[in-house]
């Protein structure tokens, strides 16, 4: 059972669940389980040697994407033929052997996975970005020193601690081969709250369906299905009432005014206008700082949730904040 879309019609297509999504649910479903059961977390050690992975494009949903709602994934896209990548790639997989599970080296071999070199915008090589809690940044491009490296690495552990909670891997010394198949998921008890909710919003009951979700999250933070469905239905909550040109001209007639131009980026996301949404509001993260610039990147991190993490304009989106950001 998914959110379904209600007027967002060919605008926002929830009517499957994305691939980074599903990964990202089961593993954070997985941990809830564990966690209610008593088991603490439900990933279980892993030998030192399974910090450093290949990557293909068939394993990228499973060992990156779903690896990521656990630990940052450093990926270093590489290949055979490139001398400042064997200057490079030794370098990552000793730090990823130092830091001990703080975070997973993912190597990808660009000549044998194309298609994951041009969803990431790989203009050259060696390229080096992350992926934490299903969100793809690019961290520098070429062989970097050593001290700038690590630099990039404590930063981005820090961001997967404080913003997403990732604590990284158990390494033990003694674990031998793979890491333990991860345990069968089972059916999560929130069905009938979760239908509740899509009832709801089918009758254009929008308070109905953000307080539906908002009880599935309550006890159960990880639920990816009631995040898409709370933000699909705050967002409908948010235009209810609004006259879009009175929306529109405040926005073209203050454009240091964040309110107006968050205003602005959620009537362009209802009315199709992804592209222009996203744009608006880092060009106003741009522009911003200190509170202001957090409310503009905190709505753009909510209407990435409405559309999709693995939509092509939210990994450019991405990109350009993290651009912005860093």
């Amino acid at each position: 059972m998914q959110p379904r879309n209600m007027s967002m019609s060919g605008v926002v297509d929830l009517a499957a669940v994305k691939a980074a999504q599903e990964a990202k649910a089961k593993a954070e479903q997985a941990r809830a389980e564990a966690a209610r059961q008593g088991g603490g977390a439900a990933g279980a050690a892993v030998s030192p040697s399974s910090l450093v992975i290949d990557v293909d494009e068939a394993g990228f949903e499973r060992e990156v994407l779903q690896r990521s709602t656990e630990v940052p994934v450093v990926i270093d896209f590489w290949a055979q033929w490139c001398e400042p990548c064997k200057q490079l790639s030794p370098l990552l997989e000793r730090l990823a052997q130092e830091y001990n599970g703080r975070f997973l080296l993912a190597k990808i071999d660009v000549d044998a996975n194309q298609m994951l070199m041009q969803q990431f915008g790989v203009q050259g090589i060696p390229a080096v970005f992350a992926v934490v809690a299903g969100q793809a940044l690019p961290l520098f491009q070429g062989a970097a020193p050593e001290a700038q490296i690590r630099q990039t690495l404590d930063q981005l552990i820090q961001v997967g601690e404080e913003r997403f909670g990732l604590t990284g891997l158990t390494v033990d010394a003694d674990a031998q081969g793979e890491p333990a198949a991860e345990a069968e998921v089972p059916a999560g008890p929130y069905d009938a709250l979760l239908e509740a909710a899509v009832q709801a919003l089918d009758a254009g009951d929008l308070s109905g369906a953000v307080q539906a979700y908002r009880n599935v999250l309550s006890d159960d933070p990880a639920n990816t299905e009631a995040k898409l469905g709370l933000a699909q239905a705050e967002l409908l909550q948010r235009v209810q009432g609004l006259d879009a040109q009175t929306v529109r001209k405040d926005a073209a007639d203050r454009p240091a005014d964040v309110a107006a131009q968050i205003a602005a980026a959620d009537l362009d996301l209802v009315g199709g206008h992804v592209e222009d949404a996203f744009g608006r509001l880092i060009d106003t993260v741009r522009r911003t700082a200190g509170d202001d610039r957090d409310a503009a990147r905190v709505r753009l991190l909510e209407l990435f949730e409405v559309v999709g993490g693995d939509d092509p304009r939210v990994t450019a989106a991405r990109t350009a904040l993290a651009r912005v950001l860093f």
